[in-house]
């Protein structure tokens, strides 16, 4: 069975738009409330590779309401499949409840984070926290990353802002809401810049001990998003996807081949034990 050849990861605070805007890449659609239960992940064939690119659920923090447990979500292939979610166990004390749903994200977002050739940090350009957050909580999961791991800074929510693109540009499929709506968001005024960005995507080259000679340029890896009207969705995924190949050639030439022949697979010879063998 071959496996993805890379892995792309989007990590963000909740309500930035990260599975609405995976959703509306690979199913050309937009869901105005949809949420993420754990994780998720979706297999693009880009050229003649595999990428699996995988949407993370944030953690909540102090007051931040919990997400259903009802029904858990898994996406592979542009698909959904529906699983029932394992009961929640009784809940602990708000506070010991918190401390506990960060540090079991760590441990998750960590793990999604492994090997990944590149990681979309995702960010809504109405709230500063979000970009906050970014370095405080999340650029931290990407230590188990690839030495050579790209990273793409994104602003989602343009579509809200007072200087953003209206709502008339729809890309790609669904609409915007459900039909007949007709109602346009109120606009709401920018608080991250551009320039924020840049200067987030600056530190995190540092944070990596990286050379700024040797990575793309800030410019090149910095965009501002609507996942509701497809507002600059694909040039995203496919900038980063012609990005990830040269990361997978690399890959393939320092590791094992992503397939295993289980016809000419043999085991290994049986010994005898104990003393007498």
């Amino acid at each position: 069975m071959r496996k993805p050849d890379g892995k792309i990861v989007l990590l963000g605070d909740m309500n930035v738009g990260k599975t609405s805007l995976l959703q509306r890449y690979m199913e050309r659609r937009f869901t105005d409330t949809v949420s993420t239960v754990g994780g998720a992940f979706y297999l693009k064939q880009w050229r003649s590779y595999n990428i699996s690119i995988w949407d993370t659920a944030a953690s909540p923090g102090p007051g931040s309401a919990q997400l259903p447990t009802g029904r858990r979500r898994l996406l592979r292939a542009g698909r959904s499949h529906v699983r029932p979610a394992v009961p929640p166990p009784p809940p602990p004390t708000p506070g010991l409840q918190a401390a506990t749903g960060r540090e079991q994200f760590h441990g998750l977002g960590s793990m999604y984070c492994r090997g990944a050739a590149a990681v979309i940090l995702t960010y809504d350009v109405n709230h500063t926290q979000s970009l906050l957050e970014l370095e405080d909580r999340f650029l931290g999961l990407t230590d188990t990353a690839r030495a050579d791991c790209l990273f793409a800074i994104v602003g989602n929510k343009v579509d809200l802002s007072e200087d953003g693109p209206g709502e008339s540009r729809q890309e790609g499929g669904g609409g915007p809401g459900p039909a007949g709506s007709g109602c346009a968001a109120p606009r709401l005024p920018r608080q991250v810049q551009p320039e924020d960005a840049v200067a987030l995507y600056k530190k995190i080259i540092k944070y990596k001990m990286l050379d700024e000679k040797d990575v793309p340029a800030a410019e090149q890896m910095c965009f501002e998003t609507s996942a509701k009207t497809g507002h600059n969705v694909d040039l995203l995924f496919e900038t980063l996807f012609d990005m990830v190949v040269p990361v997978i050639l690399r890959q393939r030439a320092q590791g094992p081949p992503q397939t295993v022949d289980i016809a000419s697979y043999r085991p290994p010879a049986r010994t005898k034990s104990g003393c007498c063998a």
